[in-house]
């Protein structure tokens, strides 16, 4: 039977991950530990699959869109995906991640620095913006490497604590591709990167039965129609005000988890 706390859970964080592209983990995994006192392993376990599979379902909009950028998507790959594969098999292997003590905060420091990050993306933007005009060459030239170094770092965040891969990736992607990132091509972009880099980091929790497939099924019973409406509401709707509210919810979320009131 669904729990219609977890969908409504899910309803929320889908619509804002279909409008921004950001908050598949660093919204619900906050929920899940704040509101549902889930524990952090099988939180980190859980919203890696539903952010997985509640992406999926907003890539083909935009897709069809024309809005994904999938050079980008590759370089991205390139970095993430081969670190979340090694975190992936240390846990497949045994390591204790379920027992770690510190989960708890080293996801409210991520949370924290994704919300100071979304907060600080227009002013990265503008800074990339002037090295970019002034210095093209230069700059296109190191776009490739650090963006395979920033997919690298992603991987390794998200697979520690399933946070990361939206909201950093969109400032990241943003510092890069300053001029190349419209609004409707950044979202598109950072949903089609996230959603193999949670498939491939949150294998190594499916085997160690980490998952919680009864809350998972709530989650996305209510995530799956309003990303689906936030997809295409996103085409009307300029994500920006959006993200400096979401960064505002998740520096108090992180607060929080970290114990600070």
């Amino acid at each position: 039977m669904l729990d219609s706390g977890f969908a409504i859970a899910g309803a929320c964080t889908g619509l804002v991950v279909g409008l921004t592209g950001v908050g598949g983990g660093a919204l619900m995994t906050p929920i899940l530990l704040l509101v549902f006192g889930v524990s952090p392993a099988t939180a980190v376990a859980t919203d890696l699959w539903f952010a997985a599979i509640t992406k999926l379902v907003a890539v083909p909009v935009h897709h069809r869109g024309g809005h994904v950028d999938w050079q980008v998507v590759r370089r991205l790959w390139m970095g993430s995906l081969p670190v979340a594969l090694g975190v992936v098999v240390l846990v497949s292997l045994g390591a204790t991640v379920s027992k770690v003590d510190g989960l708890t905060r080293a996801i409210g420091v991520v949370v924290m620095v994704t919300a100071v990050g979304l907060l600080l993306g227009p002013w990265l933007n503008a800074l990339a913006r002037g090295r970019r005009i002034t210095d093209p060459e230069r700059f296109k030239r190191r776009q490739p490497a650090l963006t395979v170094a920033g997919g690298a770092c992603l991987g390794l965040l998200v697979a520690l604590t399933s946070v990361g891969a939206g909201a950093l990736g969109t400032v990241m992607l943003l510092a890069l591709y300053p001029l190349r990132m419209t609004p409707h091509r950044l979202v598109a972009t950072d949903i089609a990167h996230a959603i193999p880099l949670a498939v491939v980091a949150g294998s190594g929790y499916l085997v160690m039965g980490l998952v919680d497939g009864r809350m998972l099924a709530s989650m996305l019973a209510g995530s799956i129609p309003a990303v689906l409406a936030g997809s295409l509401l996103s085409r009307r709707i300029s994500p920006g005000r959006l993200r400096l509210a979401l960064a505002v919810v998740l520096a108090g979320s992180a607060l929080k988890t970290l114990g600070a009131f």
